[in-house]
């Protein structure tokens, strides 16, 4: 008796996690506020001259390497950011510029604290603050890159842990530079309290217009200008001259 031979199957194509969260994206439109983009469009450009102006005041060379990755991570956010908000994409690329704008917080959280960390610290408490702040960012770019489903409120928490991780150096931050400390601080309130917005999703004022997304961005505007003042201070008056950066 003769066997009957199966014709041989089709090798199977792996779904890629940015393929299986761009159908996602497909299967739930949303509405776009008119206002969804501008804000951070507005900033990057403000952001490149104030990255300038930070570096070229910056004494010293490890001051101004360290400023200059702040200012590449913020560029990096507010560049991608209004890139993908402000544009309607394919959902393919749609998913892809939303991994890289989560994944530019991370950045941000990590870049605005090296120059905190490099001038503000001692060399080894500096140089700590910075493994514990970048390993975590990258950590995190993992983890929201390959959970692509995961709860809103776990990765806002996981922002909210890296971004108060200077906790732990409250003491020095303010024998260094009390004014630097305060204005960290305030940023910090103002990034956790655009989260929580980001989280709730409200207060959603206008949704057609601006929404709790708006009043998110609004928070990391004014953050950063309250960071790009503290990392100014403390490049103009650094407390900790290397952490073995280019000198």
């Amino acid at each position: 008796m003769s066997r009957r031979r199966s014709a041989p199957r089709a090798p199977e194509v792996p779904v890629l996690p940015l393929m299986d969260a761009a159908a996602v994206d497909a299967a739930t439109p949303e509405i776009k506020p008119s206002w969804r983009g501008w804000i951070h469009a507005a900033t990057f450009p403000i952001a490149i001259v104030a990255g300038i102006v930070l570096i070229v005041l910056a004494q010293g060379a490890p001051a101004k390497w360290a400023c200059a990755v702040f200012m590449a991570t913020s560029l990096l956010l507010f560049g991608n950011s209004a890139l993908y908000h402000r544009f309607d994409w394919n959902p393919r690329t749609k998913a892809i510029l939303k991994r890289i704008d989560h994944a530019n917080i991370l950045l941000l959280i990590a870049g605005t604290y090296t120059p905190i960390a490099t001038l503000a610290l001692p060399p080894q408490k500096g140089a700590l603050l910075l493994v514990l702040v970048w390993s975590g960012a990258l950590l995190g770019i993992l983890f929201r890159v390959f959970w692509i489903h995961a709860p809103r409120w776990l990765y806002v928490a996981l922002y909210l842990a890296l971004g108060w991780a200077a906790v732990m150096y409250l003491v020095d931050l303010f024998e260094a530079n009390a004014a630097m400390m305060i204005l960290v601080a305030v940023g910090g309130l103002l990034y956790t309290g655009g989260a929580i917005v980001y989280a709730l999703k409200r207060p959603n004022p206008w949704p057609g217009h601006f929404g709790f997304h708006e009043i998110f961005h609004v928070c990391t505007v004014l953050a950063f200008l309250c960071h790009w003042t503290a990392c100014l201070l403390i490049a103009l008056d650094p407390l900790s001259p290397s952490l073995g950066l280019p000198g």
